[in-house]
């Protein structure tokens, strides 16, 4: 096995050349039977016709060593034509899930103090206590406090009538009044409000703080949004055009502007979760298409991507992996192999794309061994721009 060095590829494009014996044979017969010949015109003119062959030959043609192939995980799959699933190519945004966040809400109306250790991206705990809402120099007092008190009052005054009411001393009615009191006065008392402690309402992390410390907030107004970060939305926005389309679509692949990957929201129990017809868009001439997912730990809430709704199943067409195509110049080709140490670089007319795979219009045919893995390395093997002796590919 050839190594690298220095990190150059030992790389060559294709010499095919099987009529060379042919050429020497041709070069003696002048030789023996026509004397005199001017041999300098001869060879320019020979020399000529060989490099217009040779050239022939080479054109599109790149020669790769299979050890090398290997070493730089070039991989060939053979083409045939498969359904293609019909694709709307739009842009989304991602969002929480509506169970994968809570809103931290203040107990009581007061001044704002947040937590120790309490910012924007801190993790959280179920329970935990965001902040600290105090009263203290609220005008009027501190309404729980009194709410406190009329709930300790009609508590008194029902343990006085319940047994004088089950001796038959007092009428069904003066009980029944103050059980109807205890119970106004028991919905009226927070004991959340009465401690002042803002908590959170799942684990997660902080991601928006709505006051600033020493605020004075009302009771119920929000102090801070916690994300659990495990389930978020997927928002998509399709054009108007499309809608007669929209029932068939049933998933989603995502390409996120921070990563080269394109995802299957189907692989994170992605789930479609609003029909267009009940939902609306804040942008005219567009209906929202929603999805739930849950998020691996790579995707991050707020973030705007590529997406490819995917509808019913097509007619077979032939497609190739995304990765499998070359841009040059503005157009695309993909590396066909010939044999074992043999590639041609191929242009190709391209279709849809479902962010996967993307549809071949022509330039291939069923049956072909096309290159899906390592193209980049077929690039550069047809830049080194070496001819090896010899060579051919009519192994």
């Amino acid at each position: 096995m050839k190594f690298l060095c220095a990190g150059t590829i030992a790389i060559y494009v294709a010499g095919c050349n099987p009529n060379a014996n042919d050429e020497l044979s041709h070069h003696h017969h002048h030789h023996d039977h026509e004397a005199g010949h001017n041999h300098e015109q001869h060879d320019a003119d020979h020399h000529h016709d060989e490099g217009e062959e040779k050239e022939e030959n080479h054109k599109g043609v790149i020669v790769l060593e299979p050890e090398t192939a290997e070493l730089m995980g070039v991989k060939t799959a053979i083409v045939k034509a498969e359904p293609f699933s019909e694709v709307i190519k739009v842009s989304g945004v991602i969002t929480d899930a509506p169970n994968g966040a809570g809103v931290v809400s203040a107990p009581v109306s007061g001044t704002v103090t947040f937590a120790p250790g309490i910012t924007q991206g801190s993790s959280v705990g179920t329970g935990s206590a965001i902040a600290t809402v105090s009263t203290d120099k609220v005008a009027g007092g501190n309404a729980n406090l009194a709410a406190k008190a009329a709930l300790d009052a009609a508590r008194r005054e029902l343990d006085r009538l319940k047994p004088l009411y089950e001796d038959r001393l007092v009428t069904a009615s003066d009980y029944n009044a103050a059980v109807r009191a205890y119970d106004e006065a028991r919905a009226n008392y927070s004991s959340a409000a009465a401690s002042g402690r803002a908590i959170a309402p799942c684990a997660g992390v902080i991601t928006t703080l709505k006051v600033s410390s020493g605020q004075y907030v009302n009771a119920g107004d929000p102090i801070a949004t916690v994300s659990s970060n495990k389930k978020l939305t997927l928002r998509a926005d399709v054009p108007q055009r499309y809608y007669a389309s929209l029932k068939d679509i049933d998933d989603a692949r995502i390409r996120l502007p921070y990563g080269k990957e394109t995802v299957a929201l189907s692989s994170l129990g992605g789930k479609r979760v609003a029909a267009a017809a009940s939902a609306s868009s804040d942008v005219p001439g567009y209906v929202p298409v929603y999805f739930t997912f849950d998020n691996d730990g790579s995707l991050v809430r707020g973030a705007g991507a590529e997406v490819y709704l995917l509808g019913r199943s097509g007619a077979p067409v032939i497609s190739v992996p995304v990765g499998a195509l070359s841009e040059q110049q503005g157009r695309m080709f993909v590396f066909v192999r010939l044999d074992e140490d043999c590639y041609r670089k191929t242009p190709v007319t391209i279709g849809r794309s479902d962010g996967f795979k993307t549809e071949i219009v022509s330039g291939l045919s069923e049956g072909e061994d096309v290159v899906v893995d390592g193209a980049v390395t077929i690039r550069l093997a047809e830049s080194s721009g070496n001819v090896p002796e010899g060579h051919t590919h009519n192994h």
